[in-house]
């Protein structure tokens, strides 16, 4: 079964200084929600897909298994060397299911596990939001984790009303890993997408999900895809990219300008360095531009 992206989480020591920055880039970023197991987080969505700005809060809660483990203690030990794109997770219609795939294949890290959380309405009010769970593990990319995630309320989590971007973002293009030698995760790939045909190329690797294209290039393509500097890989392959569609190239540069975000023009790709974006690259094209990455 073929996963599409559901979200990625952009680790970071300040989550205040976080959320501001999304907003200064154009983005509708949710209110803070708090995990039992010691991280915050803010939401930023788009149809499908969101991307989770996360900070280890209450590290005084970190510890135990499952989700404190697995995710919160993983997120301390991420943020003690860098900020920066931790979590990759795609979308799964049976979390159960997809743990039992990963442990035919070798890659499973768990069981499927589930937790529930209180979030909030456009007018302040509270609901329950729940998901489940399937970890998967490359032990090539130990600073990547990687999850597929089933959403029990999804009719509380979706809304359009924060799908609506300044900056004219409307969908996630795809994300990029960054590997030494991205065809030694070909098989992880593979297994985790539940995409059995992938498209390799002298560039790397590429599985065209259901939403939004999963990349792995070495560190040249990287660079001379997107005129950012690729991540330090020396410990394995890192998550290093995500890529955004745009209605409009002139709207999204008039907002980044106004916030004073620094950005350059690459290949047709509006992009924002790590260095300015706390560790992560982030890309912008129009629907028509968009193209691999």
């Amino acid at each position: 079964m073929s996963r599409g992206l559901d979200h990625i989480v952009h680790a970071v020591r300040d989550l205040d200084a976080a959320a501001a920055f999304y907003r200064r880039l154009g983005f509708t970023v949710g209110a803070r929600n708090r995990h039992s197991w010691g991280t915050q987080n803010h939401i930023v969505q788009l149809p499908g897909f969101f991307v989770e700005l996360l900070a280890v809060a209450e590290p005084e809660k970190l510890g135990g298994e499952g989700f404190g483990t697995l995710f919160g203690s993983f997120h301390q030990t991420f943020l003690k060397s860098q900020e920066g794109l931790s979590f990759l997770m795609l979308e799964s219609r049976d979390a159960q299911a997809d743990a039992r795939d990963f442990e035919a294949a070798g890659i499973a890290a768990s069981a499927a596990l589930r937790f529930e959380r209180e979030g909030s309405r456009p007018d302040g009010s509270k609901l329950k939001v729940g998901f489940s769970l399937a970890f998967a593990r490359d032990a090539g990319a130990p600073a990547i984790g990687f999850a597929t995630c089933q959403q029990h309320y999804p009719e509380n989590f979706w809304n359009p009303s924060f799908q609506q971007h300044a900056n004219g973002a409307s969908a996630i293009a795809g994300a990029v890993i960054v590997a030494e030698n991205p065809s030694d995760h070909h098989i992880f790939l593979s297994a985790f997408t539940g995409e059995r045909e992938l498209n390799a190329t002298s560039n790397g690797i590429t599985a065209h999900t259901p939403r939004g294209e999963l990349q792995i290039m070495d560190r040249a393509a990287f660079l001379s895809h997107f005129g950012a500097p690729p991540p330090d890989i020396a410990a394995g392959a890192r998550l290093a990219a995500l890529r955004f569609a745009v209605r409009e190239r002139d709207a999204l540069v008039a907002t980044l300008e106004a916030g004073a975000v620094p950005h350059s023009l690459h290949m047709g790709h509006v992009v924002v360095a790590p260095e300015a974006a706390m560790g992560a690259t982030l890309v912008f094209a129009t629907q028509g531009n968009i193209g691999p990455g």
